[in-house]
């Protein structure tokens, strides 16, 4: 290993990483105090002429690339009969390298990784011509500091189809397609990769050493009795051995498995600083009631300003106007009308009740639970098998003088 490179400029200090056709080393550069990352590719002992190539074209593919997901091309030369890429250095921990430690992805985590991938596949695949990554793996996906995920190495990539037909099978056994194995590659090869290397985190295992069952992995065995039933039909989705089968989009994926249940805390920083996200907000989170849907500006104003006219009208008329009334109407014709004042009161708490609730709930708050008015209102029968207290909670009867109305009590 050299000492400097581009006539002093970039000093190594290290090596990252080690491959069959190149090494890449930790440098900094010392015009700017940058740790940079430099790969070596040795043009003249290359076994063959395709080595070449496909380091001229990462090389060629990382320049035209910008994403914040992805490592930062500065530049690439030749020095004594060798191709060197200059790029960002990606601060983190490799997910192998995080497996190798003890740590582990958890299915938060997981979530987190699914969006950052979606989101870089959803740029590289939607360029002109697409851009095939062809080897995601766990040596190749970085999990930075502030929990984000970048995709690095791009030493097998694929930018465009031979006139002819045909390429080259590169990849690593076990997170390859099937169709890479005939030398082909689409954008759904990537989505492959993409899970096959959460399930190998999830279980700690080598895809190949998971169960299967013909040629696809048997994800629901792998996983456990304790799998996540969304979690489980995404990874078998995306698993598929049969490319016209599995998906080619990863986040139209995530968004028809997943729907709109994601804690917004998950929530890639890709898409914090403005890149846009692949799966929707409180995914793998509980479902939302379907009383409760995802409210828009316009409709959750009126929804706020009906709820805050009904509590109006409801203290007015059942806390307000009809005791009034009913309590003067009983000083001349006696007690029945005064009952009646004081179930409307109950009526009147029990509506306020109901309403505070819906208007948390729009809020999107936690419904009140247990909070009730000093001295419970007493509850009235219904049928015969179920009571009703006066703030709409059902519960179980129970032949119980307690729970009969007062006339009826008083009458025996």
């Amino acid at each position: 290993m050299p000492e400097t490179l581009r006539g002093g400029r970039y000093r190594l200090l290290g090596v990252l990483g080690e491959g069959s056709q190149a090494h890449t080393f930790e440098a900094l550069d010392t015009t700017t105090n940058t740790r940079l990352a430099i790969k070596r590719f040795r043009v003249r002992g290359a076994r063959s002429w395709k080595d070449v190539e496909l380091a001229e074209r990462e090389a060629r593919v990382l320049s035209e690339l910008d994403h914040p997901n992805l490592p930062r091309y500065i530049e690439h030369f030749e020095e004594e009969g060798a191709l060197f890429l200059v790029m960002e250095k990606v601060e983190g921990q490799t997910l192998a390298e995080l497996r190798r430690d003890g740590g582990s992805i958890g299915p938060r985590e997981l979530v987190r990784f699914l969006d950052d991938a979606a989101t870089i596949l959803g740029y590289l695949h939607g360029r002109a011509p697409s851009v095939i990554h062809r080897d995601i793996k766990p040596q190749n996906v970085i999990r930075r500091p502030d929990g984000s995920f970048a995709l690095v190495d791009f030493g097998s990539v694929r930018d465009r189809l031979r006139p002819d037909g045909g390429s080259t099978v590169v990849g690593t056994f076990g997170y390859m397609a099937p169709e890479q194995f005939q030398g082909r590659a689409l954008p759904a090869t990537d989505l492959y990769g993409v899970g096959a290397t959460a399930i190998a985190c999830l279980t700690g295992e080598e895809p190949e050493n998971l169960p299967h069952k013909g040629l696809a992995i048997d994800v629901r065995r792998a996983l456990g009795p304790a799998r996540d039933a969304r979690l489980t039909a995404l990874l078998e989705r995306l698993l598929e051995p049969d490319p016209d089968r599995r998906p080619n989009d990863l986040g139209r994926a995530l968004h028809e498995t997943l729907g709109d249940r994601r804690d917004d805390r998950q929530r890639s920083s890709a898409h914090r600083r403005g890149a846009k996200s692949s799966i929707p907000p409180n995914a793998w989170a509980p479902p939302r009631s379907r009383h409760d849907p995802a409210l828009g500006p316009l409709l959750l104003l009126i929804l706020t300003l009906s709820l805050f006219v009904a509590r109006v009208a409801t203290f007015s008329v059942f806390r307000v106007a009809l005791p009034l009334v009913l309590g003067i109407l009983a000083w001349f014709f006696g007690g029945s009308l005064r009952r009646a004042a004081e179930r409307c009161l109950e009526i009147g708490r029990a509506g306020e009740y109901g309403l505070r609730n819906a208007a948390r709930r729009v809020r999107g708050m936690q419904p009140l639970k247990g909070q009730r008015r000093r001295g419970r209102p007493p509850r009235y029968r219904v049928g015969t098998e179920q009571t009703i207290d006066t703030e709409g909670e059902a519960v179980e009867d129970a032949d119980d003088d307690r729970y009969e109305p007062r006339e009826r009590r008083e009458r025996r």
